[in-house]
């Protein structure tokens, strides 16, 4: 998906700052989903609000009305004219690409918690993610993302889009799928529909003896959805994994997406 900017409040008055192909850019102009998306996150007035790709700064205007810290990192330079109007004594434009930000200034102001809201394409979701989570103290992200990629990243084990991505994100998040949001509320309209998800930090359920183990350990499990969970381990201490298994209920045969993020931790914890 195309990266998902906003359309502002005055938006008439920005119509010469056309939507750029090179970034995939598609205006969000729905007053109705911009608040909901704002509505998603309760700050208080020490929060820092962290905003991934402003645009003409429809979202910046509600999320500036929360009277938090806010810091907004675009990277198309034509609109700085646009968004360099919203700044105050509490609101920051960056013209810089997220995925390059050093976050130990954030960390070293005294910040209570800091939120993200961010609507990007898929290709950069799970690094802005990756890069996001080494954020002491995060509270939440609010992702405007393609329904596709939504419906992945919120989905339970059983489902036919729950996947390694989805494991690795529950290690850290409580996943919550908000709503959707027509293609129809963008300008130029997209090809694909979109959706609204909500990632809160959760502590971590259970001890990782290696964090680096587990992580290889699922995106191997899920390396050929059709193949079963033993064939896509077959490098790995096999009767080490059926055991756990079999402690479980669950046959040899078991697809990685039938595993939930516990069972995955336990597997791993007895390979460790």
């Amino acid at each position: 998906m195309g990266k998902i900017t906003h359309l502002s409040l005055d938006w008439k008055d920005n119509m010469n700052i056309k939507a750029k192909k090179s970034l995939g850019q598609n205006f969000l102009q729905d007053e109705t989903i911009l608040k909901r998306i704002a509505d998603s996150i309760k700050t208080n007035e020490n929060d820092l609000i962290i905003e991934i790709g402003p645009g003409k700064g429809a979202l910046t205007k509600y999320l500036k009305e929360k009277k938090s810290f806010l810091i907004c990192y675009e990277i198309d330079e034509r609109l700085k004219e646009t968004l360099k109007k919203l700044e105050n004594d509490k609101t920051a434009i960056v013209f810089k690409d997220f995925l390059q930000v050093d976050f130990q200034d954030i960390e070293n102001k005294n910040y209570e918690n800091i939120y993200i809201i961010a609507n990007i394409p898929y290709y950069i979701t799970t690094p802005i993610i990756k890069h996001a989570i080494k954020i002491e103290k995060l509270k939440s992200m609010t992702l405007l993302v393609q329904k596709e990629v939504a419906e992945r990243l919120t989905a339970t084990p059983g489902s036919k889009a729950y996947g390694s991505l989805t494991v690795y994100l529950n290690y850290y998040f409580h996943m919550n799928y908000l709503f959707d949001v027509s293609k129809y509320a963008f300008n130029p309209v997209p090809k694909v529909e979109s959706a609204v998800i909500n990632m809160r930090r959760i502590e971590k359920l259970a001890y990782l003896k290696k964090e680096d183990l587990f992580f290889k350990l699922i995106k191997d499990a899920f390396h050929m959805k059709r193949k079963t969970l033993k064939n896509n381990l077959k490098y790995y201490d096999w009767p080490k994994i059926k055991k756990v298994l079999e402690e479980h209920n669950l046959p040899e045969h078991v697809r990685a997406e039938e595993l939930s993020l516990e069972l995955f931790i336990e597997i791993a914890n007895t390979l460790a």
